[in-house]
């Protein structure tokens, strides 16, 4: 497969090579290279927010479709699944970028980055790209779509609040099909789950590394962005992650309190 083999180097990390993007998108590698306000609802934020949301949509996009390119011989339900998830990307960017021009902004305002793509294609098996890609990336992505639309209202801004609550229902079941072949592809044959253990470990390794190579400033202003985002339990539920699994979670998080809290009904 060709695509794993064009690399950067990020963070002494060997990742996939950028996708292509038009030249008026400026791609940076780091997460402190992108924009950031002191105010993260300002005029100017709310638009990047859409702005770099949009471009990760874009991704997610290309991701499932190399999936769809690298792996032709998987199983019609999980191909059939990966083509429905690029149509509802493409929605996604659709309404990202209406809203985006609605607000006064427009594609390259701001700085991008391709981090999902670039973690996620290294892999050479369609089951750890599922694991890090819908079950890590896409599961992160309920996470703080459940606490945007929140933060979104909070300004009084309905419209976007409701895409995002939209892109959020379809994100669900891109995180639940990935756990559910996820489970089929490991019966199927117990190797599977060595590369999906694999594939986590390094999604680990390339998640420690970008957090040490950024300014200590930048770390702090980090962690307070994960604890202001929380974990977005009920749609985890929904997405079939285990009561376990999402207890783990809450405790990494530092709301180890909550872990031992029972699924209301």
């Amino acid at each position: 497969m060709s695509i794993t083999s064009n690399r950067k180097l990020v963070h002494g990390m060997s990742l996939c090579a950028d996708p292509a993007r038009e030249e008026c998108f400026k791609v940076v590698q780091r997460d402190s290279e992108m924009e950031q306000f002191e105010d993260d609802m300002c005029a100017a934020a709310r638009r990047e927010k859409l702005h770099r949301h949009m471009n990760n949509e874009i991704g997610s996009i290309e991701i499932a479709a190399q999936c769809l390119a690298d792996f032709p011989d998987a199983p019609w339900g999980l191909r059939f699944q990966l083509a429905r998830q690029t149509y509802d990307e493409c929605r996604h960017v659709e309404g990202l970028h209406d809203r985006l021009t609605e607000l006064g902004g427009f594609k390259g305002e701001f700085p991008i980055s391709n981090f999902e793509w670039s973690v996620t294609n290294v892999q050479d098996s369609l089951a750890a790209r599922l694991a890090i890609q819908n079950r890590s990336f896409e599961a992160g992505q309920m996470d703080l779509l459940g606490t945007l639309r929140q933060l979104w209202r909070a300004v009084g801004d309905e419209r976007t609040a409701a895409l995002i609550e939209t892109i959020l229902a379809d994100e669900v079941n891109h995180v639940r099909f990935g756990n559910r072949w996820i489970r089929k592809l490991v019966e199927g044959d117990r190797r599977v789950l060595l590369k999906v253990a694999m594939a986590v470990r390094f999604l680990d390794e390339v998640n420690s590394r970008a957090l040490a190579g950024e300014s200590q400033d930048h770390q702090g202003r980090k962690i307070k962005d994960h604890a202001r985002v929380g974990v977005n339990v009920e749609d985890r539920r929904n997405a079939e992650f285990s009561d376990d699994e999402i207890n783990q979670i809450l405790r990494q998080f530092g709301m180890g309190a909550l872990a031992s809290a029972k699924p209301s009904g």
